[in-house]
């Protein structure tokens, strides 16, 4: 066959460019329009791909290589093999523009000395394969308001709203009872940190540190008790957020609901150098959907302790306040601080019986401080440049419940200013108004896991703390830091009691979202089984996910722990106004318990009714007991629920 030789002079240079092509890059769409939009990512040309290529996320787009915010393997892709592929990535609005980068990394170049969080080998960034062009927030990208934020304020007729912009310049609220007149306003004031306000790394490095933008806060005021108020804010030069709505707090409703938990941090759509939470993301649905389902009645969220897991990486508290955003915009968000917002190595109290370490990432209270506003005025001087850290003790009236947040970060004990601010709180609460009475923290009093590390924590807390709840009639106290639920008989020196007066009912509500999980407590004598009996102490425990649902009128509260993996209840304790504690948990057909709902008390397995029937039975004398005892479960339970034992030994 006679092949002409320009045809053949141009096969070879077509074969030569497909050889020698480099990978490209590219994104669609360029601009988006808010948090959350997604940017689809797409390469080709990648040679011989590896199944350690992988995507870097910059912003700002001048970052240095190893400075990404997150990273992704090119393998997620189905196409990855081909040197072709896609990725769609949702991305949360950080005031600067993102770009991305391909590289190769190979098994030869894994630096046993970089590692993340979670001592995982960091992607290694000396092959450069591809980079893309920019993509951004609209024209207003960086002047939008977002991340917006509700809490309550110390005069009940105020609801506080705090949001981000990326500058200074003047931001308002405008807000009335219909969308279409928002025909009040008021000035918000802008503040900011800056990276010498961190105490250490990673928040003060480079590559933890990104501008965190201007935090905006002001106050809706003259607010008519249960009523609808919707608003948005921003200004007429930057641009409005969308409207929004809430519903005011009633200073004469005698309802509460609340859906409390700890310890939940956020998720990203990427792998980034500290670990982040996956089930954060059930805990946001399942509230936000209970919040839809209340229609016009009021609620709020209590978040209590390790809000973000930002841990230094200042992004991270972006990520974590655009997911919340869908709840926070629309019922008030309150916290109490936890160890990963504040512990330093300088910290002003740090007594050598504590374990406070470096938990804070160098962020020594400072975002925590500023970007939330909670009512009253406490706060503790930080011993650095960095400003007060604030928040840390307040409360507040709510229906037919008082609520009290506390520090176990600061100095709680005896001749100190929190000792006494709690001191005079809880004797200074009107029971006729209010006859519940809620007191959370992050670390625990109780908890039947092995957290040997806090055991001297708790031993003060008990010392110090207990007392005043004891002395106070304090109904409830819930507490995060342990990542699991469990429940307590009400309690006090780690004694059950016969009613919440005199020994309130302990909650540990730690299970929000991450998943560190310490073991239960070993068998005494015996710690190398794998045996956790459950003391007699601890009423229900459970390592899974969730939240508590809390309902209180004025002759009862109820709380439920509601499963991520369901979004159902599967433990309740009751707690009337009487001081009565009555408890039980879901069976197989539970689905919600409602606040008129009477919970049977703490019941047995099937097996030992089984038993002690039969023993029953053949007893003739004590018939009577058995019918007197079955009459008087028929008057406690109102409801057509069973219930499965309180109590499981696990393994």
């Amino acid at each position: 066959m006679i092949v002409d030789f320009s045809t053949f002079i141009l096969f070879v240079s077509v074969f030569a460019s497909s050889a020698n092509a480099k990978a490209t890059l590219s994104i669609s769409p360029k601009t988006l329009n808010r948090s959350g939009d997604s940017v689809v990512i797409q390469w080709s040309n990648v040679e011989s791909p590896s199944d350690l290529d992988w995507l870097g996320i910059y912003s700002p787009p001048d970052s240095p290589h190893d400075h990404f915010i997150g990273y992704k393997f090119l393998n997620v892709s189905p196409t990855w093999k081909s040197g072709s592929g896609t990725i769609s990535l949702p991305l949360t609005n950080l005031r600067s523009n993102y770009t991305f980068r391909i590289f190769r990394w190979t098994q030869s170049e894994i630096n046993p000395k970089r590692m993340d969080h979670d001592q995982n080998p960091l992607p290694g960034t000396k092959h450069l394969l591809a980079e893309s062009e920019q993509v951004g927030f609209g024209s207003g990208g960086v002047g939008m308001p977002e991340q917006i934020h509700l809490a309550f304020e110390d005069k009940v007729n105020r609801m506080q709203v705090t949001f981000v912009a990326g500058d200074g310049e003047e931001r308002f609220v405008r807000y009335g009872e219909a969308k279409d007149g928002l025909g009040n306003s008021a000035a918000a004031r802008g503040i900011r940190y800056e990276r010498e306000h961190m105490c250490n790394a990673p928040a003060n490095s480079t590559v933890g540190w990104r501008d965190p933008g201007w935090i905006f806060h002001t106050v809706m005021k003259n607010l008519n008790g249960g009523v609808r108020y919707y608003y948005q804010v921003g200004s007429d030069s930057k641009g409005w957020s969308e409207i929004h709505s809430f519903i005011a707090r009633d200073v004469y409703s005698e309802e509460t609901i609340a859906f409390m938990f700890g310890d939940m941090g956020c998720a990203t759509p990427y792998t980034t150098f500290i670990r982040t939470q996956d089930e954060s993301i059930s805990t946001v649905k399942w509230i936000l959907r209970d919040i839809e389902a209340l229609g016009d009645k009021p609620a709020l969220v209590s978040h209590i302790g390790d809000i973000s897991y930002a841990r230094g990486y200042s992004w991270v508290w972006d990520e974590f306040f655009a997911q919340i955003e869908p709840i926070a915009s629309r019922v008030p968000y309150h916290v109490c601080i936890g160890n990963h917002e504040y512990d330093f190595p300088t910290q002003p109290w740090k007594p050598d019986w504590g374990t406070y370490g470096n938990d804070g990432g160098g962020e020594c209270g400072v975002p925590y401080s500023l970007k939330f506003n909670m009512p009253g005025n406490s706060s503790e001087p930080t011993g650095t440049k960095a400003p007060p850290t604030r928040n840390l003790y307040y409360s507040y009236d709510m229906g037919s419940v008082h609520f009290l947040y506390i520090s176990t970060e600061t100095n709680f004990l005896k001749g100190g200013s929190q000792h006494e601010f709690i001191k005079r709180d809880l004797e200074s609460v009107n029971r006729n108004k209010t006859p519940f009475v809620v007191v959370q923290g992050h670390r625990p009093m109780y908890t039947t896991s092995n957290e040997v590390r806090d055991a001297m924590i708790r031993q003060k807390m008990v010392e110090h703390l207990e007392p005043l709840f004891v002395e106070n009639n304090v109904t409830l106290a819930l507490w995060g830091h342990v990542h699991r639920y469990e429940r307590f008989c009400p309690i006090s020196n780690n004694t059950c009691g016969k009613q919440w007066r005199g020994s309130p009912v302990h909650l540990v509500i730690g299970m929000g979202g991450q998943d560190w999980q310490p073991i239960w407590q070993p068998r005494p004598n015996h710690p190398g089984l794998p045996i956790f009996p459950q003391p007699e102490q601890s009423m229900y425990r459970t390592g899974e996910f969730g939240y508590t649902r809390l309902v209180a009128n004025k002759e009862k509260l109820t709380v439920s722990f509601v499963g991520n993996h369901d979004g159902e209840v599967h433990d309740a304790v009751e707690m009337l106004a009487s001081g009565e504690v009555i408890s039980g948990n879901k069976d197989d057909t539970v689905k919600t318990v409602p606040a008129s709902a009477t919970l049977v008390g703490k019941s047995e397995s099937n097996v030992s009714w089984y038993v002690k029937g039969a023993g029953l039975l053949v007893m003739g004398v004590l018939l009577g007991f058995v019918i007197g005892f079955f009459t008087r479960g028929k008057k406690v339970s109102t409801s057509d629920n069973r219930w499965i034992p309180v109590k499981n030994e696990e393994t």
